[in-house]
């Protein structure tokens, strides 16, 4: 069983690359950032010397891992559980809009044209959502 308690990264060390390319991390000279020898990536070290953050400018968000010891770890942001809940609740809230306007049309041709357009108001968000989470 590995371990699974951050440790603190040795600047000293060299550590295998986070981005999963078989590359390995070693300091880059007088600075408290580390740089792959396969991907050409740079990282910093953050909080106190247990995150390793990837300095990009292609992400948006930017990625963060902690060392446990054996491997990297990868830090959420949080972002994603908070974006996931409003979508989903934006799509209750149009399934519910949906299903009174179904209720008060009184034509069965009216249920299935109101039913179309909540099928799609609810693809659109859920769409949205594979998109995003998608890399």
């Amino acid at each position: 069983m590995q371990h699974q308690k951050a440790q603190k990264i040795d600047l000293t060390q060299s550590y295998p690359c986070p981005c999963r390319r078989r590359g390995q991390l070693t300091q880059i000279a007088l600075t408290e950032a580390f740089g792959c020898n396969r991907c050409q990536q740079i990282f910093v070290v953050e909080e106190g010397g247990y995150v390793l953050e990837e300095l990009s400018t292609s992400y948006r968000y930017k990625r963060t891992w902690r060392w446990n010891g054996h491997q990297w770890n990868g830090v959420s942001s949080g972002f994603g559980e908070s974006y996931l809940s409003i979508v989903l609740g934006v799509i209750l809230v149009l399934l519910i809009i949906g299903f009174l306007l179904a209720l008060n049309s009184s034509a069965t041709s009216g249920m299935v044209f109101w039913a179309v357009v909540l099928l799609l108001l609810a693809l659109l968000p859920a769409l949205m959502v594979l998109l995003a989470y998608r890399r």
